[in-house]
């Protein structure tokens, strides 16, 4: 029996430190994650700056933690891949630095992996039998893409937001509402008790000929709303306005992706990204999908925000397709898939 390979994943793309041990790509051995929120509630959102200095802080100790327990050593690290794109410039270059540091010293193999590649191969790590082709959906504080997948490492990019991410839509308006970051969840939580109907909220290029996503007249018309009670003196009610919103954006990633599915005639749609985690989404698509034969897949909760196991597989995948990167390899703030 073949001795398994064991891949170091690193992400830093925000304001996680992350590192894990893949076994074979599927298997997760550690996956440990440091948060950056505690710092960042205070400023309603994530300080790029403040996000590389605690990075620069965490990413050995996080990297030293992964290895204890996974109990293994860094000389038994087959390879290490880690993401350098796309997201904050800073807090990416420190992550690259550590594996490419770590590649050098060791004489390792090093992969450089797309963050939204990794939100896919999330998917892998919970149902190590999903095989393309498939519909995925990756939605996130920073992505929106719609994306079809016939084959392992082959995207088709259907749609993706023109303008803000859903992800973002929703924390930009739970801050003016004043909830705690990140926003995302306290809208879902508060959403289960309102009237998704109560305010009849904008659907963003919600048209039959695009599979784009438009999130910006939303969250005008979501602050307009809240102006113009707050001039007139007049209550907001949370749980409504949260339903009422959350469902303005579900409804249109939900109808999106399945007609996405149709046009392909696909049977599997899968869900990745922080916003996978949304539990009207998930409920939304699994209903739209069901009456169809569609089979819906998505993360735990751990493995649906930023995480470098996510990282590790893609990397490994990538690595046995003969895809590694050279001494070159630097942060791409920027990255599209398939670059």
């Amino acid at each position: 029996m073949s001795k398994p390979k064991l891949t170091l994943g690193i992400e830093t793309s925000c304001d996680e430190t992350a590192a894990a041990v893949i076994e074979d790509g599927l298997k997760i051995r550690s996956n440990v994650i440091a948060s950056q929120i505690d710092f960042h509630q205070r400023f309603g959102g994530v300080v790029p700056e403040i996000a590389s200095r605690k990075h620069i802080e965490a990413v050995f100790p996080v990297i030293d933690q992964a290895l204890s327990e996974a109990n293994t050593t860094l000389e038994e690290i087959d390879l290490i891949a880690v993401t350098y794109g796309p997201g904050l410039v800073g807090a990416l270059l420190v992550g690259v630095a550590a594996a490419k540091a770590l590649a050098f010293a060791l004489n390792k193999p090093l992969v450089g992996v797309n963050h939204i590649e990794g939100h896919i191969y999330a998917n892998f790590l919970a149902e190590p039998n999903l095989k393309p082709p498939f519909i995925c959906l990756t939605v996130s504080g920073g992505h929106t893409d719609l994306l079809y997948i016939p084959k392992f490492g082959e995207y088709e990019i259907l749609g993706r937001t023109r303008d803000d991410a859903a992800g973002e839509a929703f924390d930009k308006i739970a801050r003016v509402l004043g909830l705690p970051y990140p926003g995302g969840p306290q809208i879902d939580r508060l959403a289960k008790g309102g009237n998704p109907q109560a305010i009849d909220f904008p659907r963003g290029l919600a048209v039959e000929d695009t599979f784009d996503f438009s999130f910006s007249g939303l969250k005008t018309a979501a602050l307009n709303y809240i102006n113009q009670m707050r001039q007139k003196n007049q209550e907001i009610h949370l749980s409504d306005f949260a339903a009422s919103y959350q469902w303005a954006i579900i409804d249109v990633l939900s109808d999106k992706v399945i007609r996405a599915a149709k046009s392909k005639n696909v049977k599997q749609v899968i869900l990745s990204g922080g916003v996978a985690s949304n539990s009207q989404l998930r409920a939304h698509v699994e209903a739209l999908a069901k009456p169809l034969g569609i089979s819906v897949l998505y993360p735990p909760l751990i493995l649906c925000t930023d995480n470098a196991a996510m990282i590790g597989s893609a990397g490994y995948f990538k690595y046995l397709a003969g895809q590694q990167a050279g001494w070159d390899l630097n942060a791409d703030p920027n990255l599209r898939l398939n670059n």
